[in-house]
């Protein structure tokens, strides 16, 4: 029993260093190549990262003049017939070398010539709540490791009363929901300017973050609650955080089918609503795209292995009677 419980141990060890670097990192990579990006000047095309916070720039050769996701510079559309054209402005970006392309700002271009809205306004919610169930995760596995039930309980408690406060001040106190919001909204505002509406979504993210910083923290008292009350209860510690990419794999590709199925006039030339590609290549108009795991999400399969396998044991355990 002293055995599988330090090999418990050393999987949960394991997954939260793991979960740790996949927050920062790169979980997943989407390019768009075409003719009037080069493969010499762009190898990539134009590329992307998606990190549980945002999406950044993938240009490999991206230099000082590069601009990440929260910094892209807005485009005046204050005239109704004015467009953007992807292939001007590749010109432009070539004439300058790749070094200074910002490859967030070049494919929100792109998607603006079909209507589709900017990158970042996706995920509004999971994105800037995303280090808070983070935080409840860790909390989740370190309790797992314990084969003791008051240990067990007193990791939870504390944790999670530790990532309710941290919450609260955060979003509130601190007042990032609503800068939060705002940075939604003016991003909203690049490319449409309908503001009746933009303050309508604006005000939807606001009530549904709300909704969900505050039944985070009922799940919270649920999980302590089951702990307590239902022995096997405790394997849902290591069931949940484990399921990160399938939950990761589902909150991308809804979002992608949203903004394939949310087509606005402002676009160049109409296209009809279709899904873009989760995994693999797939083509839209004269771009080839390409949609692909990158190293994070090695991490968050990592995270499963060893959490599965933690799981196991411990399943083990509780059908011989050897664990609290």
């Amino acid at each position: 029993m002293d055995k599988q419980n330090k090999i418990v141990g050393g999987l949960t060890l394991i997954s939260l260093i793991c979960l740790i670097a996949a927050y920062f990192a790169p979980i997943w990579w989407v390019s768009l190549t075409a003719p009037n990006y080069p493969a010499d000047a762009f190898p990539d095309g134009i590329r992307i990262h998606f990190h549980f916070d945002g999406v950044y720039n993938g240009c490999k050769a991206a230099g000082k003049g590069t601009r990440m996701a929260g910094e892209i510079i807005q485009k005046d559309l204050a005239h109704d017939d004015e467009r953007y054209n992807p292939i001007t402005d590749a010109k432009k970006d070539l004439n300058k070398g790749a070094e200074g392309l910002d490859c967030v700002h070049e494919m929100n271009t792109i998607n603006h010539y079909v209507g589709m809205f900017p990158i970042a306004t996706g995920a509004p919610v999971e994105k800037p709540l995303a280090k808070f169930f983070f935080g409840f995760f860790a909390v989740m596995i370190a309790a797992f490791a314990l084969p003791r039930k008051k240990p067990r309980l007193l990791v939870l408690t504390a944790g999670f009363a530790a990532v309710a406060v941290w919450m609260i001040v955060d979003q509130f106190m601190l007042g990032h929901l609503e800068s939060h919001v705002q940075a939604y909204m003016q991003e909203s505002g690049t490319f449409f300017k309908d503001m009746d509406r933009i303050n309508v979504w604006g005000n939807n993210v606001r009530n549904i973050s709300k909704i969900v910083i505050f039944g985070l923290i009922a799940v919270m008292a649920i999980v302590i609650a089951g702990t307590a009350k239902i022995k096997p209860f405790q394997l849902l510690l290591a069931l949940v955080p484990g399921l990160l990419p399938v939950f990761f794999v589902i909150t991308y590709a809804g979002w992608l089918w949203f903004f394939g199925h949310n087509m606005h006039p402002w676009g160049a030339f109409t296209v009809k609503p279709f899904m873009p590609t989760v995994f693999g290549e797939g083509k839209v108009a004269q771009f080839s795209t390409f949609s692909y795991p990158y190293w994070g999400y090695g991490l968050l399969v990592t995270i499963f292995v060893c959490l599965m396998l933690a799981l196991l044991i411990r399943r083990k355990q509780l059908r011989e009677g050897q664990a609290e």
